[in-house]
């Protein structure tokens, strides 16, 4: 059984750990490594390599930063496979939804080679006699990354490149089921020039978390997870006088008009439900029908999911593999057996499914549900798994209404050939991000990722523009020089030009 490692100023490191977390293969269910867990003193000796490492980053030349990324971006499209091979096996994805991940994370890598650009300040002439002021945007400091088991590259890579394209230092406490993709990446960094200790990986338990979040030598944490956890990082992080970003939960929604193509809406639809077994922020696990295309829509979703191969990962043709424990599995079918037990109806059923050879993984196949009730934990809350609830109304006006009544506001979809009904849905509906007929409205890169109500806490989304700000302070600079024929007069008042 391999042992897992943190990774320290340019190496991997071992520290004083406070025992170990099992490491499992979804696929098999079998424990296949152990991740050390690390101690407060690990702790400070990170933030301690990583404070005096960022202090001479953040000297170091745009010119020279942007050529290490540039490198780190090559470097990861020449290692996606062992990169994606680490997914399948800590995740359970299949294959070619891992290297999607992959593709998706480097996207930020991108942006992240052209700061340059994104780090430029103003410049005002004369705004007084002989008085210039212009505006830069400065490193924060020390930042650490908290990341979600569902996607150990590309959450992670929503933060660190950025992050460390503008100046900081950066330490990654990654999921604890999903670990070694991320010490991949540091070995990477390292091949690419980065400086030792400007990005770190420091494994561990809860605990470890609450020590990230109260440590005085932090300055700034990116969270993305489940709404509980959000509010007690952003309440813990900002108490700490830290500056945070905190990602939560979803429960995405999409509406389906009946002027609709619905074949194409059912296609869409099942992949975005089933895709990387719905464990994503972005799945839609509910589907609003309105005017009476429910039961068409539900037999045309259906036909899709049911050609989904579900499998090991890295099994030819399969598109769909576990979810990522046997609690959660546990979880998601006790959702949909209580929805059942109220009157919901299962038109297709993944509760039981077996793959031969993997009995002892964490499989569930596509599951539709119809006529749950929105009062049901199955509609309410953020399934996580292989899902779909199909819900009916009758009007636009109705569904809206539902889409919106959810406290969550993560992303939002219709599908519809009407261009008006579409701008009105995309102005009314209560969401950070929103599809027309694009069921996982995912921004690329250079736009930001985040959502409203219960999804996003704080002020901050993630990546592109808005990430740029986060792991940046501003900075305005009023300067005078004195001519050659004197200084000029001095007032105990604010300066005034007539």
């Amino acid at each position: 059984m391999k042992t897992i490692q943190h990774w320290v100023d340019g190496e991997l490191y071992t520290g004083t750990p406070e025992g170990t977390i099992p490491v499992e293969n979804p696929a098999t269910g079998e424990i296949e490594g152990e991740l050390l867990a690390s101690s407060a003193a690990d702790l400070d000796h990170v933030v301690e390599v990583a404070t005096r490492a960022q202090k001479e980053w953040a000297k170091v030349s745009l010119a020279r930063r942007t050529a290490i990324l540039f490198k780190m971006r090559e470097l990861v499209l020449a290692n996606q496979d062992e990169l994606a091979k680490a997914i399948v096996a800590e995740h359970g994805k299949d294959y070619s939804d891992a290297i999607g991940e992959i593709q998706r994370g480097r996207e930020t890598l991108d942006f992240a080679c052209g700061i340059n650009v994104a780090l430029k300040g103003e410049y005002s002439s004369d705004v007084s006699t002989g008085v210039d002021v212009h505006s830069i945007r400065q490193a924060v400091g020390v930042v650490a990354g908290i990341c979600p088991f569902n996607f150990p590259v590309m959450v992670p890579m929503w933060m660190h490149p950025i992050a460390l394209a503008t100046g900081n230092a950066f330490i990654l406490k990654p999921a604890s089921p999903t670990p070694t993709a991320s010490l991949i990446i540091a070995r990477l960094y390292k091949e690419a020039g980065l400086p030792d200790g400007v990005f770190n990986v420091l494994s561990g338990t809860r605990d470890s978390v609450t020590r990230i979040l109260e440590h005085p030598g932090i300055d700034a944490i990116s969270f993305v997870g489940s709404t509980p956890v959000a509010h007690i990082v952003q309440d813990t992080g900002v108490t700490h006088g830290k500056r945070v970003q905190a990602l939560g939960g979803a429960n995405n929604h999409a509406i389906v008009l009946p002027d609709a193509d619905l074949e194409f809406a059912a296609k869409h639809l099942s992949a975005a439900a089933f895709g990387a077994a719905g464990e994503r922020c972005m799945a839609l696990p509910v589907v609003v029908a309105v005017g009476g295309v429910g039961e068409k829509l539900a037999q045309l979703v259906m036909g899709n999911a049911e050609k989904i191969k579900v499998g090991y990962g890295l099994d030819e043709g399969v598109q769909m593999g576990p979810v990522i424990s046997a609690s959660a599995k546990s979880r998601i079918v006790g959702l949909v057996d209580d929805a059942e037990k109220d009157g919901a109806n299962v038109v297709l059923d993944g509760r039981d499914l077996v793959i031969e050879g993997k009995e002892g993984g964490h499989f569930i196949g596509p599951t539709i549900v119809t006529n749950a009730s929105t009062d049901s934990d199955l509609y309410k809350e953020e399934v996580f798994g292989p899902v779909l609830t199909i819900v009916e109304a009758d009007t636009y006006e109705e569904a809206i209404n539902i889409v919106n009544s959810s406290e969550f506001g993560n992303g939002a979809a219709i599908f519809t050939n009407d261009g008006g009904m579409a701008r009105k849905f995309t102005l009314e509906v209560e969401a950070g991000m929103v599809g027309v007929n694009v069921p996982i409205p995912t921004p690329v890169a250079y736009y930001s990722f985040g959502g409203w109500k219960e999804s996003l806490l704080g002020d901050h989304h993630i990546h592109g523009p808005e990430g740029v700000r986060f792991y940046t302070r501003a900075k305005a600079i009023t300067t005078r020089w004195p001519s050659e024929s004197g200084a000029y007069e001095a007032s105990m008042s604010f300066a005034r030009e007539e």
